[in-house]
């Protein structure tokens, strides 16, 4: 469920028009429902209840802005992190450093100092070398780094090559088969508290049938390194639970993922940790844009507007779907490309789609915005980096400022002697 919806023949987010906040704020702009981010992380928790000791991490990857992450910290969530600036984002938004989760393939010592001194709940280890640097550090220091050690289980997860994360040839983890030799060899370093293993498959899954082969194999290492005689008293089980794009599209919820969970897992006895990000962020949130031409194509006409690659890349990237539609519309319908103003060919959001009727001047929003979209902007083109707003109830508030190609340019520097 969000809060998106027309009245009067008008597009709201809650109880605000998004033309008003066009109006006020400018196009493009990312829009957020406080109330559709809220009922998406109660949602999950109660769906993941039936699964017993669970632990809920939110990652911030997936939207990054401070306001969001204090909605989700008033909710009781921590976060999953995968560098030091979204550590700092996630302490700075009120979310206790012992309910954060730090993953990532590259962190560097830097990174792994400043989670040691802040008091992080968790370091998910991606290589055997990390885990002993982790702990010299650790040691070095006079304390003690909880961690589990990330697992590549080798299943496909049935979703678009550049988001899986846990064939053998993606670069996260290490192979499932190496774990046990890994985690022994590391299990009693002084300075490090290895208590579990993690894994993550893929993001945008649309079925549970990988995940539960994934854990099914992680429930077979977690009986091996018990047999050993190791304590597990963690598993991290991820995220990336998919949302629908596409009018239509059915998804598993957060129910049927913490029943499969339940069943799976009854006989494990540990915390089971979580990493919602998509699920929790991605129907929260729209890119408004305005029309600026309608221009005759061979075939299709191109309905070119103000947002681009540059402010939403995931279609350039994946050719992902994203919903188009009028703010206004007026019943007719139209099949045209849809493209940004940026000079590359890849600046497309569509081809050939039916949607709304437009003409220049309207304005639109581009669906299913709130994940994977602010977080991935950039300033291509010398673009502003676009701007971001959230809604709660009847008011809103910019949540961070477009910032324009002269403060962008500030920044930068030309040496003397040029």
């Amino acid at each position: 469920m969000d809060h998106f919806h027309y009245r009067d023949g008008e597009l709201h987010v809650e109880d605000v028009p998004v033309r008003v906040i066009a109006e006020a704020v400018g196009t493009p702009v990312y829009i957020y429902s406080r109330g559709t981010f809220a009922r998406h992380a109660q949602v999950f928790r109660e769906g993941l209840e039936q699964a017993g000791d669970v632990h809920l991490a939110y990652a911030i990857k997936a939207n990054p802005n401070l306001a969001v992450l204090r909605v989700l910290a008033n909710e009781g969530y921590g976060a999953d992190v995968v560098s030091g600036g979204e550590m700092r984002r996630a302490i700075a938004a009120g979310m206790p450093p012992a309910d954060i989760v730090f993953s990532g393939v590259g962190k560097t010592e830097d990174e792994l100092v400043a989670a040691l001194e802040a008091g992080i709940g968790q370091f998910n280890l991606e290589l055997e070398e990390e885990g002993h640097v982790l702990a010299r550090l650790a040691a070095e220091r006079g304390l003690t780094a909880p961690a589990v050690l990330r697992v590549n289980p080798d299943v496909d997860a049935g979703t678009h090559a550049k988001i899986s994360t846990g064939k053998a040839e993606n670069k996260f983890g290490v192979a499932i088969s190496d774990a046990a030799g890994i985690f022994a060899r590391l299990s009693g370093l002084a300075g490090l508290n290895l208590r579990g293993v993690a894994i993550h498959i893929g993001s945008q899954l649309q079925s549970l049938a990988p995940l539960e082969r994934a854990y099914a194999r992680v429930g077979e290492l977690v009986a091996e390194l018990r047999g050993a005689g190791h304590t597990i008293t963690h598993v991290d089980l991820g995220g990336g639970l998919g949302v629908p794009y596409r009018h239509g599209d059915v998804f598993p919820t957060p129910a049927e993922l913490g029943a499969m969970v339940a069943r799976v897992t009854k006989d494990w006895g540990v915390t089971l940790m979580f990493e919602p990000g998509r699920v929790i962020a991605g129907n929260a949130g729209v890119l408004a844009t305005k029309v600026i031409w309608v221009k005759p194509g061979v075939g299709d006409p191109w309905v070119i507007v103000d947002a681009a690659m540059n402010d939403l890349a995931r279609p350039a990237l994946y050719d992902a779907f994203h919903d188009f539609a009028a703010v206004r519309p007026n019943g007719e319908r139209m099949t045209a490309n849809i493209a940004g103003p940026v000079c590359e060919s890849g600046d497309t959001f569509a081809m050939h789609r039916e949607i709304d009727a437009v003409a220049s001047g309207d304005l639109a929003v581009f669906r299913t915005a709130g994940a994977y979209g602010a977080t991935m902007a950039s300033t291509y083109n010398s673009r502003a980096l676009v701007p971001e707003v959230l809604v709660d109830g009847d008011r809103f508030a910019v949540v961070a400022d477009r910032i324009d190609p002269g403060t962008i340019m500030a920044a930068e520097r030309v040496p003397d002697w040029l």
